[in-house]
């Protein structure tokens, strides 16, 4: 076997990842060709510092899932530290945690502060949980989400959700920052969510993955109806009465993995997949709180138009869609607030 640069370089990746390697003695058969003859002996023996952790970190993902006490604790530590009991959970997305002021009679918790919750790293994302009355209808609202490019593990990403459904909430609010994969939508239009594209699922990352606990749902969800159709009716009918220019827009929600932004080549497939907005979040809660029985609508706040032309100097970036959002938030939150009126009464509720 013929030693060149290929083999050797990838035989040096191989131990950078954690495969022990080392040559075998040279054959002493008469080798065919000028060079002499090599054998590689690949084995687990004596793996590298580095590989050796990412390879702990892999097998040990399915050891490290959350169980249903992890859910139950942080719940019950969360009932014991506040009075208020939301039917309500909204996740506000990248610029759109000020829904926050709208609420009345509010108590909040830093994330750090509640067992088992993860760290917003992201510019845009207090990192608060804040309950509240908000329209008359008792919340809780997430100032600031978690992302699968932050290196979380989706079950990870997802945890939230089924503590609220613990907690006793029914409805799951998800608004996100989004880029405008339609032409006909502007620049600081509110899209209604009415059906979701899961492209990390198409490749294997799914938050319901690994062992199903049949106390939260079934082993396969349906997702046809994700997004709850009578509020996306009520929805339409709350924005005409708030009188908006523009009209309220409704579309398919795409989510990738980020954390970069899309090529032209990628914006053109997901307008030809059929999607109206693109962002990096939101599909992950909602999938995991219709495995859970919860009722979900959502609302993607346009913050840019994607780019599709190769001769555009334009790009994307981040404080972009922090700065649209700030200008554009106020609407989103008042249609969100006019909502909550429109929400049934929860089933306990006199």
């Amino acid at each position: 076997m013929e030693t060149g640069p290929a083999l050797v370089l990838g035989c040096h990746w191989l131990v950078l990842r954690g495969w022990g390697y080392k040559p075998a003695p040279a054959c002493s058969a008469p080798s065919v060709g000028t060079q002499p003859a090599t054998t590689v002996q690949f084995c687990w023996a004596e793996p590298c510092g580095e590989g050796e952790a990412h390879r702990k970190g892999v097998t040990g993902t399915m050891e490290k899932r959350f169980t249903y006490e992890d859910y139950q604790n942080t719940a019950e530590w969360l009932l014991s530290h506040t009075q208020h009991r939301p039917q309500v959970a909204v996740i506000c997305g990248s610029g759109l945690g000020g829904l926050v002021n709208k609420l009345t009679q509010t108590q909040s918790f830093d994330y750090s502060e509640i067992p088992n919750f993860l760290q917003s790293t992201v510019p845009g994302h207090a990192g608060r949980l804040v309950f509240g009355f908000l329209n008359g209808r008792a919340c809780v609202m997430m100032q600031g989400r978690f992302h699968m490019y932050e290196g979380y593990p989706l079950w990870k990403v997802t945890f939230p959700v089924r503590v609220f459904q613990l907690l006793g909430v029914d409805t799951l609010v998800v608004t996100n920052a989004a880029g405008g994969l339609n032409p006909k939508f502007e620049v600081g239009d509110v899209m209604l969510i009415r059906d979701h594209i899961n492209l990390p699922g198409f490749c294997g990352e799914n938050p319901l993955i690994g062992p199903n606990d049949e106390r939260f749902g079934v082993r396969f969800p349906a997702m046809s109806d994700a997004y709850d159709r009578e509020m996306r009716q009520k929805a339409h009918c709350t924005w005409k009465q708030m009188g908006e220019q523009r009209e309220l827009q409704e579309g398919t929600y795409v989510m990738l993995a980020g954390p970069n932004f899309e090529t032209v080549a990628e914006c053109r497939m997901l307008q030809n997949l059929g999607a109206d907005a693109v962002g990096m979040s939101t599909v992950p809660e909602v999938i995991v709180a219709r495995h859970c029985g919860l009722r979900v609508f959502g609302f993607s706040l346009i913050t840019n138009k994607v780019i599709t032309d190769y001769e555009s100097l334009e790009k994307a970036n981040h404080e972009e869609v922090l700065n649209t959002g700030k200008q554009a938030a106020q609407k989103l939150e008042q249609f969100v607030f006019c909502l909550m009126a429109s929400l049934p009464l929860p089933r306990h509720a006199k």
